[in-house]
């Protein structure tokens, strides 16, 4: 079946018909769907809707804004199971994690739709008598925004729903790896009554519909979460603009001798191996102190061999395919390279006798903190474990990286706890918990190259998409001068 892009509040395919696949990575023969190959001239009439609408959009009150997430979030509760069951066909999670990623949208709406009873600003005193200072929050404008394949309905809800409550219009290109996924949000979104024109879809590739929305003088911000590389290209060709982006990390687990063994395998089993090691804050690094190094070791392999693979959408499944053949391709290269630097495997390392992408999880160790597996975000089930004797060592490797997401420590004592919030350099640190599971209220984003500085989530969800205006009233009758009338008060 053949689906088009949603412009103006209508489906339609691309104008030159040209369409392209989207499979099942745990059985590639099966076609989920042909979807509209978008081209420059889409991304335009996209544009062109969103700014129309953009009038209107703006102009209604928050709060109702608000109500129609509320009710785009309460249509994600009834179709929860279906959107589930199509994401774990379409990009490969397990089912349970499936779900996870759909309850995180209709966490995420239910949160952007209370900010449209807020939305704060904040007043201040002037330093002048008689006069009123204040700040008030603005939409940006049409805003685009580009999402990954790993989380398909939670992403772009993270955005959408931000943007919508701060009064934007949206051109949005998922990936072209899931775009059933983001039709699918979209339809529920026009059922819930967004208006025509706020929110447009266009598929197609980042070449042809990614660079035009990157590149349109009249799309005020970009939102993207992707690749380094393709975040650096943005900066460059997106011109002066609001540009948020999210990049990826190589995230950390330091493990102490002090620490609950047992609870800290269970979080670095989940941290490296759910979802495949496709999550911007998987686990691909793990700090052991030497004294526990090879008891964790060993009930990490026990542990990793237990893990049930297979199609993420079959009952009692842990672990499911990566999410197409480059991806696969790319967890061969690494095990291939860390081999080569002198690492050692001591569990997986190899591709599945399966039609579909599957690879086993991996675990090294005898790792250095200099070698490619090591340094490199893989996004991949490949773990590096690392040795360390003290904390600050640990920190030292933990920070030797140019990323920095997520992190955690396992410890049970609280001053080794807190020296490791302080020091470790990264956007998020968990203590005693894995380096996944960040929650919708609460900013999500890293430092260095993770990303520019931007967060999502939370209230840094609004300062992302909305402007921030500052309002003077002077009713003193009199003209005053801000800095030069001091002395006269």
């Amino acid at each position: 079946m053949k689906y088009g892009n949603f412009i103006n509040g209508e489906w339609k395919l691309s104008p030159n018909d040209s369409t392209f696949k989207s499979i099942n990575p745990a059985d590639p023969e099966e076609i989920i769907g042909e979807f509209a190959l978008g081209n420059k001239q889409d991304v335009i009439e996209a544009y062109e809707a969103a700014e129309k609408a953009f009038e209107i959009w703006s102009k209604t009150p928050a709060p109702k804004r608000g109500e129609i997430l509320l009710k785009a979030a309460q249509l994600m509760k009834e179709k929860k199971e279906e959107l589930s069951l199509l994401e774990s066909r379409e990009m490969g999670k397990v089912l349970v994690e499936a779900r996870g990623d759909v309850q995180e949208a209709i966490d995420i709406t239910e949160y952007m739709a209370g900010e449209g009873r807020r939305l704060f600003g904040f007043t201040t005193p002037s330093e002048l008598k008689n006069k009123f200072a204040m700040t008030i929050r603005k939409p940006v404008g049409v805003v685009g925004l580009i999402t990954p394949w790993n989380f398909p309905i939670a992403i772009p809800a993270w955005k959408i729903m931000a943007a919508l409550i701060c009064g934007n219009t949206i051109v949005f290109k998922p990936s072209s790896d899931t775009p059933f996924c983001a039709i699918e949000l979209v339809k529920i979104l026009s059922e819930a009554g967004i208006p025509p024109g706020v929110v447009n879809l266009v598929t197609g590739s980042g070449k042809d519909v990614g660079e035009t929305i990157t590149t349109h003088p009249g799309i005020r911000a970009i939102s993207f979460t992707g690749s380094r590389n393709t975040g650096e290209h943005i900066l460059k060709i997106g011109g002066i603009k609001k540009i948020g982006l999210e990049l990826g990390g190589k995230n950390v687990i330091i493990v102490m001798e002090d620490a609950d063994i047992k609870l800290a395998v269970d979080g670095i089993i989940w941290g490296a191996f759910g979802t495949t090691g496709q999550r911007c804050t998987a686990c691909s690094r793990l700090l052991v102190q030497d004294t526990i190094q090879k008891k964790l070791e060993s009930k990490l392999i026990e542990k990793a061999r237990s893990l049930i693979i297979g199609p993420g959408y079959e009952i009692g499944t842990e672990m499911g395919p990566l999410i197409n053949n480059n991806a696969l391709e790319k967890s061969i290269r690494y095990t291939s390279i860390g081999q080569d630097e002198g690492a050692k495997i001591i569990y997986g390392g190899t591709k599945l006798e399966s039609k579909g992408f599957f690879f086993q999880p991996t675990i090294f160790n005898e790792v250095s903190i200099d070698m490619r597996i090591a340094q490199e975000e893989i996004f991949g089930p490949i773990l590096s474990v690392i040795s360390f004797e003290k904390l600050n060592q640990a920190i030292d490797y933990a920070n030797s990286v140019d990323y920095g997401l997520s992190s955690s420590i396992y410890t049970n004592d609280i001053n080794i706890a807190f020296k490791a919030i302080e020091e470790i350099e990264a956007g998020i640190t968990y203590v005693n918990s894995s380096t996944i599971g960040s929650e919708v209220h609460l900013p999500f984003g890293g430092v260095k190259k993770t990303g520019n500085g931007t967060r999502e989530g939370g209230i840094e969800g609004i300062n992302e998409f909305s402007e921030t205006k500052t309002v003077y009233i002077d009713y003193s009758g009199k003209l005053q001068k801000a800095q030069i009338d001091l002395d006269n008060q």
